[in-house]
């Protein structure tokens, strides 16, 4: 059976397809991080605020919820 060959033009097209977005996503990425600056120390004392909050607010959810989850786990299955 022979074997039939692609045309150039349909290789070069599925190529360009391929190469062309990534090439677009590397030139975005260069672009954000040449426009990202560091943060002085007021921002970062905000935002590491900001996450502790958040930290702690998550922790005590989970508290709450495992606290209340134990007692009606234990009517349930009623050990």
């Amino acid at each position: 059976m022979p074997k039939t060959e692609k045309p150039v033009e349909v290789e070069q097209t599925a190529f360009s397809t391929t190469v062309a977005p990534l090439r677009q996503f590397a030139m975005d990425s260069v672009r954000l991080i040449k426009r990202c600056t560091k943060p002085d120390a007021k921002e970062f004392k905000e935002i590491a605020m900001a996450t502790t909050v958040g930290f702690f607010t998550m922790g005590f959810i989970g508290y709450f919820v495992k606290l209340i989850h134990i007692p009606i786990n234990q009517i349930i299955v009623g050990a």
